[in-house]
C-alpha cells in the first residue's frame, strides 16, 4: 500500500496517532474525557507497544499503552470495521494482565485494566457512540463480578448522541476533523505542528519502509509456504527479481516523498539504504 503523503496525514492515522499520544498532557486529557475519570498521572506512555510472552504465543502490538498509579489502559484507533474486534478486546486485555504478572506481581495485585477502541464506525449497529462493556451475573445484571476489567468501544459515526459535551466534540474531531472544543482545538494545533517536525517527517517515512519491508517479508512466506515442490527453479528465481526490482522501486518512490519534504538527504540515505548519489540524481529529475 502506498505510503500517505505527511501533508494529508490525520489524528487517526495509525503513526500519527500514536506519536500525539506520546504527549502525556493529550493522553491523559483524552483518556479523562473519554472516560470521564481524573487521573493523576500518565506514567510511560509507549507507542506500538508489543507483548510476546512466550515464544510459541501470538503476541501483540499495542497502539497506546499508558498507566497510572492504579489502573493500565491500551487505547486503539480503528479506521474500519473488524469482525474480530469483540476477541481482538478480550486478547489485548489477557495479554495486558500477562505483561503485568511476568514483572513479578501476583494476580492479587493486578491493576484495573481498560481496553478502549476509537472506531469510526458502528460495530453493533445501535447508533450508541459508546458501548461499555463489564462482567455481570447473567440473570442479575446488578451484580458485578468486580474484576475490574473493562472493555469499551467508541462509535464517533453517532457523535450526535452522545450527551458529554466534552466526549461529543473529541468524537466529532475524529469523524469531521472539525475542532469544537478547547481540548480538540489543541490536539488538531499539535497534529498540525508535528506534521512539519523534521524529526517525525524522518521517522515517518522510516516506519513506511519498515512496514512495506514486513508486508513483503510476510507474502513471501505465506507463498513459499503454499509453493509445491514442483514449481520449476526458473520461476523461484524470476519471483525472487521481480520482488527485489518491486522493494527498490518503493523505496524510490519514498525516497522522492522526502525530498518533496525537503529531508535532507543524509537522512533519506539512512531510511532507504539508497546511496546519496541515487537520491542526488532523483533530485535532478
Amino acid at each position: 500500500m502506498p505510503l500517505k503523503p505527511i501533508e494529508d496525514l490525520t489524528f487517526t492515522d495509525d503513526f500519527m496517532f500514536g506519536r500525539i499520544m506520546q504527549n502525556p498532557e493529550i493522553c491523559k486529557g483524552l483518556l479523562e474525557r473519554l472516560l470521564e475519570i481524573k487521573i493523576e498521572k500518565v506514567e510511560y506512555p509507549t507507542l506500538q507497544k508489543s507483548i510476546s510472552p512466550h515464544y510459541k504465543s501470538k503476541g501483540v502490538r499495542l497502539d497506546v499503552y499508558v498507566q497510572d498509579i492504579n489502573r493500565v489502559f491500551d487505547i486503539e484507533i480503528q479506521n474500519f470495521l473488524d469482525e474480530n474486534l469483540p476477541k481482538r478486546t478480550r486478547y489485548y486485555q489477557s495479554m495486558m494482565d500477562i505483561d503485568l504478572l511476568l514483572k513479578g506481581k501476583n494476580y492479587t495485585q493486578l491493576k484495573e485494566s481498560f481496553v478502549i477502541f476509537v472506531c469510526k464506525e458502528d460495530f453493533f449497529g445501535e447508533n450508541m457512540p459508546c458501548y461499555y462493556f463489564t462482567y455481570t451475573c447473567k440473570g442479575k445484571s446488578d451484580l458485578q463480578l468486580g474484576d475490574e476489567t473493562h472493555k469499551i468501544i467508541f462509535n464517533a459515526s453517532a457523535f450526535e448522541n452522545e450527551k458529554n459535551l466534552e466526549k461529543k466534540s473529541i468524537l466529532e474531531y475524529i469523524i469531521d476533523k472539525k475542532s469544537t472544543s478547547e481540548f480538540t482545538t489543541k490536539l488538531d494545533t499539535l497534529v498540525e505542528q508535528t506534521k512539519l517536525n523534521e524529526i517525525f517527517k524522518g521517522d515517518y517515512m522510516a516506519w513506511g519502509l519498515a512496514e512495506f519491508d514486513a508486508e513483503q517479508r510476510g507474502k513471501k512466506e505465506g507463498y513459499s509456504a503454499g509453493v509445491s515442490d514442483g514449481i520449476q527453479q526458473g520461476i523461484s528465481q524470476g519471483l525472487q527479481q521481480g520482488k527485489k526490482e518491486g522493494e527498490y522501486q518503493a523505496k524510490i518512490e519514498i525516497a522522492k516523498n522526502m525530498l518533496k519534504n525537503n529531508i535532507s538527504i543524509n537522512i533519506i540515505s539512512d531510511c532507504t539504504g539508497l546511496s546519496i548519489q541515487t537520491i542526488k540524481n532523483l533530485q535532478n529529475e
